[in-house]
């Protein structure tokens, strides 16, 4: 377990040239540490007021003037961290960064570990682990939407609602546990069927913050579309198409695309990873083979699948054994090169969402995106507010609680003592599995696993 009594620094901006580097500090000698770097006149920083700046001349171990900087004092518990805080904000650039932090560390600092200043503010109860999980979500975010679903969980909006819903099954577990006190039959007749009937609406709460996990999972990770097809079909054409920007080089000569190439493009919010694979068909060019094992691959994984056809001509025998499995909800046909005849009906395909497009003339292609935003608004509603949401991490414990309740309103049914007895105690298993998402209880592995993530200086 770190330390809460050491003094850390890091440096807190990206690494590169730029306007300012900010080192930060935070620890119980933070101030004696400015003092001694500190090179200005007037009152030295341990004796100024909290929430001030000064600028003034750093010094080094020798006296040297290192840069001119801006001192910024915090006291605890009123900082990230709740304890005493100095920003540093020097001159830009790598060298110069490392040097200051360099005179910090000779000051009595220690190097911060990746994410150790956010542990401290969980450790010392500034944010909830959802809170701190939000933060890294922040920083993270791909996408308005991602951010603003960060914002409003770092703000504790995941954190309000999982508390109303633990001090209700605290609530139950209680009353639940009264009722073991009264011989059976002096027990109201409505007691036991009224208390599964709030264990079934906490049940039903919990499912509905775990349906937000779909969400999550889509900002966090985007969605997998692979394109795929025959060689020389369009995928490549398709890819530039959807990107507005020549991406993947196209030719006439089939097999161009030997390794597959992913890049990132914003549909409402959501980024969705495109993937231009390796044209399937049999080679023996063993760079090509390659490049199609990586194909098929990715089609297991995919989370959509585009499968290009060259429209202009009868479709193959093993296109037709593509398309018999591919998933209904998760797939779209398109038959390309319209504009060099039309042998492929459109209706020759069924079960499975089709297109015609001429993509080499970029006709189709706003249809393609909106099959796509049509797709996402099967898992998620765009329209809607973004809203906090849950990770993996959250969605295991609160499955975990769920089903424990379930099996607790189970018991509570058969209103017989020994049922009650058990419905407590699984209440309870469950109580300790959502105490786990807001960090009430942890263990030091699950901390090392979740700030790990985390940049150094965050």
């Amino acid at each position: 377990m770190q330390d809460l009594d050491d003094t850390i620094a890091a440096i807190a901006t990206p690494l590169g040239e730029g306007g300012i580097a900010v080192i930060r500090i935070s620890g119980p000698a933070s101030f004696g540490i400015a003092d001694r770097l500190y090179g200005g006149s007037g009152l030295p920083p341990s004796s100024r007021l909290p929430g001030t700046f000064v600028v003034a001349p750093l010094h080094g171990a020798d006296g040297a003037v290192m840069d001119e900087v801006l001192f910024l004092f915090m006291r605890g518990p009123r900082s990230y961290t709740t304890q005493d805080v100095v920003e540093i904000q020097s001159h830009g650039g790598n060298l110069n960064a490392h040097r200051i932090l360099q005179c910090v560390l000779t000051a009595g600092a220690r190097l911060a570990a990746p994410g150790e200043f956010t542990r401290r503010a969980f450790l010392l109860g500034r944010l909830d682990l959802t809170q701190a999980e939000a933060v890294l979500d922040l920083i993270r975010a791909r996408s308005d939407r991602a951010a603003a679903a960060a914002v409003e969980q770092l703000e504790g909006g995941l954190s309000r609602r999982l508390h109303d819903i633990e001090e209700r099954l605290i609530v139950l577990v209680a009353d639940l546990e009264a009722t073991l006190d009264f011989p059976d039959d002096e027990l109201p007749d409505p007691v036991l069927p009224e208390l599964a009937q709030q264990g079934l609406a906490i049940h039903s709460d919990l499912q509905a913050i775990i349906s937000s996990w779909e969400e999550g999972k889509l900002l966090r990770d985007g969605v997998l579309v692979v394109i795929t097809g025959r060689p020389n079909v369009g995928k490549s054409t398709l890819l530039n198409g959807l990107l507005e920007t020549d991406r993947a080089i196209v030719s006439e000569v089939p097999g161009t695309t030997r390794d597959s190439i992913e890049e990132t493009l914003m549909v409402q919010g959501i980024p969705v990873r495109l993937v231009d694979t390796a044209g399937l068909r049999d080679t023996s060019c063993s760079v090509e083979r390659e490049g199609m094992k990586r194909t098929k691959k990715y089609i297991e994984v995919a989370d959509y699948q585009i499968l290009v056809i060259d429209g202009s001509e009868q479709i193959a025998s093993e296109e037709r054994a593509w398309i018999t499995g591919m998933p209904v909800d998760r797939s779209l046909i398109i038959l390309n090169k319209r504009d060099l005849g039309e042998v492929v009906k459109g209706d020759e395909i069924t079960g499975l969402p089709t297109l015609e497009t001429s993509l080499i003339n970029r006709t189709g292609v706003n249809e393609v995106k909106e099959a796509l935003v049509t797709s996402l608004l099967r898992k998620v509603n765009l329209t809607a507010r973004p809203q906090a949401v849950v990770s993996e991490r959250h969605k295991m414990l609160l499955q975990s609680t769920v089903e424990e309740l379930g099996e607790a309103i189970r018991h509570l049914k058969g209103e017989d003592e020994e049922g009650s007895i058990l419905a407590a105690s699984l209440m309870r298993g469950g109580l300790d599995q959502m105490s786990r998402i807001t960090g009430r209880t942890y263990e030091e592995a699950l901390l090392d696993a979740i700030f790990s993530r985390f940049c150094v200086g965050k």
